[in-house]
């Protein structure tokens, strides 16, 4: 064993690389980002050839992770929480067709949506799914579950779900790990077609077969080594904890806890330990980051009035958990460590100086004074940031893809001007079908694919349309006539302001693509250009 400072998110990668990953799968989202970065830097990685490449979107990542587990081999898919909904088909039909090679799905969530729009909790979905979740409480645990999750996903021939949080996955900490890596699988042909042609008469067998294995998934958690009972002399209270909630709670006890705990990271909840603490215990609190998921499942087993947690009010029900909160829940006096620096002005986000969508947001303002109520509808993306002064430019942002398909439904209601302003990368995530909507429709609205060669809110990777938007955009059906591509500069104001200002005027679907290279990545590229001289 050696040691190494990792982010969790680190420590993730490293140990699916060293449990014999045979390829990662994933669409950039923070705070997931770094694992697949991880991995496309491995030396191991490199030697082994292990596919890394950014997919289009979560559920193109999903279904090409099912196709390697098919043949025989380990996969991983990565994404934030909100990418989960965009895998939810490919995701809950997972667990009718079940796994040749094992699958790990990680998806971090984001409470306090530092970076997102909802705080939802991805633990309802393997749930949902009737998949078992795995939830590592730190580093070293999120490093030992990935062996542990792969080899549970092969013994009971089902994906397996882990969850993350963002203060989990982007905070490091000391990681004991192999010096060696497990072989990857030999490609195999044991996956049996029955199970994965989910025909309706093949589905219901598989139904009726993954809800008879419930019973072993959470007897399994109740034997879990990862669920961890753990004895207390006062009894006047005792402690459910889950994920990272469990590491606040020690910090809460730096000389050790005086009260029994039971720690939760893998699921199906085992009812049977929570019951013990039930029984042995005047009261119970529940400190888990999210929703309360274990808490609505617990005061549905128990007829207990003394259970806290975030449905009375002991812990807060959005944001983020931090120890300086989990201490008030103990009724504990707190040093407010964790508090906001009031000596620190607040620095809200902006685009970068010199960006491309700074132009374009510029001409669309000059164009749209012209019109009577225009609305321009946004999406995800750096660009989201036009909603914020100076530009104060957009109307809405839903999610992935949302900008087309509203501006469209805006049109059928009568709206006009209609304009959708989208991001190269998430035209190709979720817009192109959006467009094609419009298209066979020929919706009186505007698109604006703000193309800035990658993703750039996620720290400029690779974008799966890059050189490829007219090709995509004539082979949807749009008219040459109506396909417009110009370089977003000031010295370019005039005529950009003319395309915009005709193609709005044109009854009809239209598309303008300001191309110009995002500032951050345009840096990187001139440095190594600068280092290989």
């Amino acid at each position: 064993m050696e040691k190494k400072l990792l982010l969790g998110d680190e420590a993730i990668a490293l140990g699916a690389l060293h449990a014999g990953l045979s390829g990662v799968y994933a669409y950039p989202g923070t705070p997931s980002t770094e694992i697949t970065e991880f991995i496309q830097g491995s030396p191991l990685a490199k030697e082994r050839g292990i596919h890394s490449r950014w997919s289009t979107n979560e559920k193109t990542a999903m279904e090409a992770a099912l196709g390697m587990s098919f043949m025989g081999k380990r996969a991983l898919v990565c994404m934030k929480h909100v990418g989960m909904n965009v895998c939810a088909d490919p995701f809950v039909n997972s667990g009718m067709t079940g796994v040749n090679g094992g699958v790990i799905v990680l998806v971090a969530d984001d409470p306090s949506m530092h970076s997102s729009q909802d705080e939802q909790d991805s633990r309802f979905y393997g749930k949902f799914a009737m998949i078992p979740t795995f939830e590592p409480s730190n580093q070293q645990e999120a490093y030992d579950m990935m062996e542990a999750a792969f080899e549970y996903s092969e013994q009971q021939k089902l994906p397996v779900l882990m969850r993350v949080t963002t203060r989990m996955a982007h905070s490091r900490a000391v990681v004991k790990v192999k010096s060696e890596a497990r072989q990857e699988n030999e490609l195999n042909y044991n996956a049996i077609a029955a199970n994965w042609v989910l025909l309706p008469a093949n589905a219901r067998k598989r139904n009726d077969a993954v809800t008879a294995q419930q019973a072993q998934l959470e007897e399994d958690a109740v034997n879990s080594t990862f669920n961890i009972y753990s004895e207390g002399q006062d009894k006047s209270l005792g402690i459910i904890a889950s994920g990272i909630g469990f590491n606040y709670v020690n910090e809460c006890f730096p000389k050790g806890i005086p009260y029994p705990v039971l720690k939760i990271s893998q699921y199906p909840l085992p009812k049977k330990l929570v019951r013990r603490l039930l029984d042995e215990c005047e009261k119970v609190l529940i400190v888990e980051e999210g929703q309360p998921f274990i808490e609505d499942i617990v005061r549905g087993v128990s007829e207990s009035q003394n259970i806290m947690g975030k449905l009375d009010g002991t812990l807060p029900r959005t944001g983020e958990l931090n120890p300086d909160i989990v201490k008030k829940a103990f009724g504990m006096e707190s040093d407010q460590c964790f508090a906001p620096c009031e000596d620190v002005t607040p620095r809200p986000p902006a685009l970068c100086m010199g960006c491309g969508h700074r132009d374009v947001y510029t001409a669309l303002n000059e164009v749209l004074r012209e019109y009577e109520n225009p609305r321009v509808f946004g999406d995800i993306g750096c660009y989201t940031l036009g909603f914020l002064p100076p530009f104060r430019a957009i109307h809405s942002c839903v999610d992935m893809g949302a900008s087309i398909t509203m501006a469209k439904g805006a049109a059928d209601a009568g709206q006009w001007p209609a304009v959708a302003i989208i991001g190269d990368s998430t035209f190709t995530h979720s817009g192109m079908t959006g467009l094609l909507d419009a298209i066979n429709e020929n919706a009186n609205i505007t698109v604006i694919i703000s193309d800035n060669l990658t993703t750039g809110m996620t720290g400029g990777q690779d974008s799966a349309g890059t050189n490829k938007f007219e090709a995509i955009c004539r082979g949807l059906g749009l008219s040459d006539e109506h396909l417009k591509v110009v370089v977003p500069l000031p010295k370019n104001m005039p005529e950009i302001t003319q395309i915009i200002r005709d193609e709005i005027n044109y009854k009809g679907t239209s598309v303008i693509i300001p191309r110009r290279e995002c500032m951050q990545t345009l840096q990187r590229h001139l440095k190594q250009k600068k280092a290989a001289k």
